[in-house]
């Protein structure tokens, strides 16, 4: 299952100011979420659905969204409060089943498989969720079922809100080739007229379409989209573990960007700092996974589980370029990071025969030189000239 918050950060603002005795519910009003207008985050972040009808978009200025709707009222963002939602609504998931995955702080992938004998019929137990989670915290949710959870996400993006959808694999065919390819999760707005130029204009159409001909144009990814477009995934549902397992950075650009190289120094800046909180604990991560947000606040992450642990920012560097680069569909970024899970104290290395073993073992010297460095004379002192700004080269 995946189970997605409607309008989350409308909604959650909604709940808390009735609780607070508001006179009104904002979501059936003209209302927005907006970030401060002196910065650069005085944008929409959510809007009403009477918002939405009068043309008001995600991520464009509180100024535009005014332009269309003068009446229309802007609350600030409260990411305290959001986060005491997600956790009420996750606590509450997890009653039910630990095999839960946080894919965002507004969704997440449910494992109904393991305690379906426990509840039975999928379907009847969406529902019993999906009205318990409105009873008891006050906004609704879409949940998807499907036979694996890229289905599932197709399937809570259909009709909304407050709504049940199944996508199994035998009603791919009826549900979802008919969409236009827009509607297909992974393809951006930039790969979108891509593929309408080749002719593939449904998700049937990518479907059937010849694989070799597609890498052409989109290279490791052409198998990934016609995989989904035929409705395979085989990717597990990723339980959060109990007590902490890992640490992340991410970084909120300054203005959207396009530009790879200037996405791979941000990181490598980040692995940077990763590296030097594992090396200070004396932990190593054994997965790595790189964190995207584009302009219009979709969300992705990519992960990759490592044949050998570490904490070297230049390893670590390496696969979070290589997760970006399948990851990225050619949308301007808005923020970019890096998490790394499956932190352990013990350092097992199974050496490659392909491998000089001595440049690894050179370069946790260097790190551990410029870590003493840096502590002794700040975080500044000393840093890989790949990621000074250019002015200063």
């Amino acid at each position: 299952m995946h189970i997605d918050v409607n309008n989350a950060f409308l909604s959650w603002t909604a709940v808390s100011l009735l609780n607070q005795g508001f006179k009104y519910d904002i979501r059936d009003s003209y209302a927005v979420i907006g970030g401060d207008e002196s910065k650069r985050s005085g944008v929409v972040l959510a809007r009403s659905n009477p918002s939405k009808k009068v043309g008001i978009v995600a991520g464009e200025t509180l100024y535009m969204a005014r332009k269309k709707c003068p009446v229309v009222k802007s609350y600030p963002p409260d990411y305290k409060l959001y986060e005491e939602m997600s956790n009420k609504l996750f606590k509450l998931l997890s009653n039910y089943t630990p095999d839960i995955e946080v894919y965002s702080i507004d969704e997440c992938f449910l494992d109904y498989t393991k305690v379906k004998k426990l509840y039975g019929d999928e379907l009847l137990f969406a529902h019993k969720i999906k009205e318990e989670i409105k009873n008891k915290l006050g906004f609704t949710v879409n949940i998807g079922i499907g036979n694996n959870k890229f289905c599932a996400k197709m399937a809570s993006e259909f009709e909304k809100p407050d709504l049940v959808h199944t996508l199994y694999m035998e009603e791919v065919e009826a549900k979802m080739w008919p969409l236009p390819i827009e509607k297909l999760f992974g393809v951006g707005r930039k790969t979108a007229p891509k593929m309408r130029e080749l002719g593939i204009k449904t998700i049937y159409d990518l479907a059937h379409f010849d694989h070799h001909q597609l890498y052409k144009y989109f290279k490791n990814q052409a198998i990934k989209y016609i995989e989904t477009a035929n409705g395979i995934d085989d990717s597990e549902v990723v339980s959060d573990p109990v007590a902490p397992k890992g640490i992340s950075n991410t970084v909120t650009l300054e203005r959207d960007c396009s530009n790879k190289q200037t996405l791979y120094k941000v990181l490598d800046k980040i692995a940077d700092n990763l590296a030097f909180s594992l090396r200070k604990q004396n932990k190593y991560a054994g997965v790595v996974a790189v964190i995207l947000r584009d302009k219009y606040f979709n969300n992705k992450t990519h992960q990759r589980k490592l044949k050998n642990v570490t904490n070297l920012s230049s390893e670590i560097s390496k696969v979070a370029k290589r997760l970006f680069d399948t990851a990225w569909d050619l949308e301007p970024i808005r923020l970019i990071g890096i998490r790394l899970d499956s932190l352990t104290d013990e350092c097992t290395y199974q050496v490659s025969l392909f491998e000089n073993v001595n440049v690894r073992d050179k370069n946790m010297k260097l790190e551990k030189i410029v870590d003493s460095i840096n502590q002794k004379y700040g975080q500044e002192s000393i840093k890989k000239a790949s990621i000074i700004n250019k002015k200063l080269k």
